[in-house]
C-alpha cells in the first residue's frame, strides 16, 4: 500500500492509503464518524485489488489525518476534501464508496463540486440528512443511546460509548484483535469532533433527485443503527437506484459479508467502466 498526505480543505493534511492496480478503475472509500482507512481492509486486501485502483482516505479529525479545531459543520471544507484527494490523485471518474457518515461527506462534495468528475455513487448503511425529526426517525433507539457516550470527555465513558457503537456495527462479533483495533482508532478521534460532526444540521432530500451519475443503495437487513424505511427513502428520491439488501450482514455490510459486498461492487464499478467506454 502506498501512503499520501494531501492538502485538503482550508489546508488541513489528510492521510489517504491507496491499493490495488494502479491502471484499474477507481474506488474511493469514505469511511464512517469515528472510524479510519482501516475500516476497509477487506476491502483493500481482497480480490478487489487485482482490478481496481482502491483509495482510502483518513476523515479530517479521523485517523492519521490532521485534527483543526473546527469545521466539522462546514459542508465546503468537507466537499474540498474529497476534491482533493480526488484531483491530487488524479482518480479518473470513481465510485464514491461511503459508509453511514460517508455518503454526507460525498453529497457535499457531489453539491459543491457537482458529478462530472464522478463515475458513481454506492451508499452503505447511508444517512443523508442530520439535525431534524425526520432524521431522527432513521436512526435506532440503540444508537441514540450511544450518544452520551461518544460526546463524553470521560474516558471510562468514552470508550463506554464507543464499544457500545461497535456492538451494533456488526451482525456477527468480529475477532478480539479486529475489535481493539477498531476501538484504537476510534478512541483516537476526540469526543469534540464526534460531536460537532453528529449536530450538525444538513438536509440533501433537495439533492438526491438531481443525481443522475448511477447509485448503488447497499443496506444490511440486521442493520442496528440505521433504519430499513432508508432504503424506501433513497428509493423514491433516486429511482433509478440500484438497491442491494444484504441478508446475514448488519451496519457494517462490508465487514460482515465482505464477499457479497465485493462482487456487488465490483459488478457496480464495471458497468459504470463498460457504459463510459460505450459512451465514447
Amino acid at each position: 500500500m502506498t501512503h499520501h498526505t494531501i492538502s485538503g480543505g482550508g489546508g488541513t493534511r489528510l492521510h489517504v492509503v491507496e491499493a490495488g492496480n494502479p491502471t484499474g478503475p477507481s474506488i474511493l472509500f469514505v469511511h464512517g464518524m469515528s472510524q479510519s482507512w482501516l475500516t476497509w481492509q477487506r476491502q483493500l486486501d481482497s480480490e478487489l485489488a487485482r482490478r481496481y485502483r482502491l483509495v482510502a482516505m483518513d476523515l479530517r479529525g479521523h485517523g492519521a489525518s490532521e485534527a483543526p479545531r473546527d469545521g466539522y459543520d462546514d459542508s465546503r471544507l468537507w466537499a474540498a476534501d474529497v476534491d482533493a484527494v480526488v484531483g491530487t490523485l488524479g482518480l479518473d471518474r470513481p465510485v464514491l464508496c461511503g459508509w453511514s457518515y460517508g455518503p454526507l461527506v460525498m453529497l457535499d462534495y457531489v453539491r459543491h463540486y457537482g458529478e462530472e468528475r464522478v463515475g458513481g455513487l454506492h451508499l452503505v448503511g447511508a444517512v443523508t440528512k442530520l439535525g431534524s425529526a425526520a432524521a431522527l426517525a432513521v436512526l435506532t433507539p440503540e444508537f441514540l443511546e450511544c450518544l452520551p457516550g461518544l460526546f463524553s470527555t470521560d474516558v471510562t465513558e468514552s470508550v463506554g460509548g464507543l464499544r457500545a457503537l461497535l456492538r451494533l456495527c456488526f451482525f456477527r462479533p468480529p475477532e478480539q484483535s479486529d475489535l481493539y483495533t477498531m476501538l484504537g482508532f476510534g478512541s483516537s478521534v476526540s469526543p469534540s469532533v464526534r460531536h460537532a460532526m453528529l449536530t450538525r444540521v444538513v438536509d440533501n432530500d433537495d439533492l438526491l433527485p438531481t443525481i443522475t451519475r448511477p447509485v448503488l443503495v447497499t443496506h444490511g437487513v440486521a442493520d442496528a443503527i440505521v433504519r430499513a424505511e432508508v432504503v424506501e427513502q433513497h428509493r423514491a428520491a433516486m429511482p433509478h437506484a440500484q438497491i442491494d439488501v444484504m441478508r446475514g450482514a448488519g451496519h457494517a455490510a462490508f465487514w460482515d459479508d465482505a464477499a457479497s459486498f465485493n462482487r456487488r461492487l465490483a459488478a457496480f464499478r464495471d458497468a459504470i467502466a463498460a457504459d463510459a467506454l460505450a459512451t465514447r
